[in-house]
């Protein structure tokens, strides 16, 4: 599609940022580099990706495909990402093309999130008839240090064993114990601050039949897409926009997944408290969405000591008791005995009994602590998303006096189109 048909397409019109990132440099191949893991290990291995020195969370996911969508899911922000899949990049990273509502394909945003990458072999060479560039020639583009021939199974067994750990990516240099106290501790920043949208934007149905309003907390592009899929015109506000003086204007919340500490965003749960309070509107959350719904309720969230991130964790529907395989990157949860007595718990952690959701007695509210959309698979849960419709819908129905809630030409004209003022920095430099 040419850029002129694009814009008159329906569907968003891209949260595109911009195409220099400031931080890119050349391929790095065959240098030395060092993973210190803080109090901790260290890694001597090989550079790939940029030639640049960076700190943050070292976490591990376990899924087996889809490093490209994790790269850029912004859940990442702020974090080292351990694959314990042992090769990695061996079908190669996607073009940006986009599908009929003008959001990307293969990316769940439109650069990579993740601070750094860590593998035990990264495929030079790969194979597959979406590939447009290499692993690495992605990294060093997007300024991501990534470090290849280390021990994944030693890091993760580390990780395992004393929880997740501060870390630090060297490329070409030996450590330095001095450079402990440069570390960046992503817990200690309001990381959804930096990768929501600094304005509203929306995304168009092809012939809409509902208007969901998004608190954008660092949406990923599957969730948007299982939203218009399903007919639901969709517009996407910032993290600590005052939802409830909008809710009447819409047919439903919805509430993303988004990145850190969920204590952060006080302004949000703020506005979701208010939100339920005053409004009878449909609310559904995913991930950080549900921790901040739950604090919403006065519920309270704990950090897991190493979290879950794959692709294969069941989850036990407490209300069918039928176990769904879901996909999750998270390393905070919700205490489901905080929860309060007009709330149950929905889905339950079948590996390490954590909470996965919680649903209202009798409103149309629920959330989830895993990703129902799940881009890389798999799709067990996906129809929590037709759950939603329909609460939606009923509740569209019911209402005495019927309000085309629909987004007006007037609206689509004002409004971007596209994610605004967020671009990927360092977390040591960005404000």
């Amino acid at each position: 599609m040419t850029a002129s048909l694009a814009g008159k397409a329906l569907g968003s019109k891209g949260r595109q940022m911009p195409t220099t990132v400031s931080r890119a440099t050349k391929p790095v191949s065959g240098i030395e580099a060092t993973l210190t893991l803080r109090d901790g290990p260290i890694f001597r291995g090989t550079a790939f990706g940029a030639n640049s020195n960076i700190s943050g969370e070292a976490v591990f996911t376990t899924s087996l495909v889809g490093y490209p969508e994790s790269m850029t899911d912004p859940s990442y922000r702020g974090q080292i990402l351990v694959f314990t899949q042992p090769l990695i990049g061996n079908y190669g990273v996607p073009s940006n093309k986009r599908d009929e509502w003008n959001l990307l394909k293969y990316f769940e945003s439109p650069h990579i999130q993740c601070a750094g990458v860590v593998v035990a072999d990264v495929a030079e060479q790969y194979s597959h008839w979406t590939a447009v560039e290499s692993l690495g020639e992605w990294c060093a583009r997007e300024g991501i240090p990534a470090i290849s021939g280390v021990d994944t199974r030693a890091i993760v067994t580390h990780l395992r064993e004393q929880g997740s750990s501060l870390a630090r990516i060297s490329i070409g240099d030996e450590y330095d114990a001095d450079e402990d106290e440069s570390y960046v501790d992503p817990g200690q920043i309001n990381l959804v601050k930096r990768v929501s949208t600094k304005a509203p934007f929306v995304v168009e149905a092809q012939n809409p039949k509902y208007h969901i309003a998004l608190i954008d907390c660092g949406v990923k592009e599957n969730i948007l897409r299982s939203l218009v899929s399903r007919g639901a015109s969709v517009t996407v506000f910032p993290y600590n926009f005052k939802i409830q003086k909008v809710a009447d204007n819409y047919d439903g919340v919805f509430i993303s997944n988004g990145p850190g500490d969920p204590t952060h965003c006080q302004e949000t749960v703020h506005n979701l408290r208010v939100l339920m309070e005053t409004s009878q509107v449909p609310v559904m959350g995913i991930c950080l969405g549900h921790q901040l719904l739950a604090l919403a309720i006065g519920a309270r969230t704990i950090k897991l000591k190493y979290g879950n991130r794959a692709h294969n964790i069941p989850a036990l529907d407490m209300t069918t008791g039928q176990c769904h395989i879901t996909s999750q990157n998270h390393g905070y949860a919700v205490d489901s005995s905080t929860l309060p007595p007009d709330w149950k718990e929905y889905f339950v952690n079948l590996n390490d009994g954590s909470n996965e959701g919680m649903r209202h007695t009798s409103r149309p509210i629920f959330s989830t602590q895993f990703h129902p959309e799940a881009k890389g698979g798999p799709m067990d849960s996906s129809y929590l998303f037709d759950m939603y419709i329909q609460d939606v819908m009923t509740f569209k129905a019911a209402q005495e006096v019927y309000k085309d809630n629909r987004p007006s030409q007037f609206m689509l004209d004002i409004l971007s189109k596209e994610r605004v003022g967020v671009q990927p920095e360092p977390l040591a430099t960005s404000a």
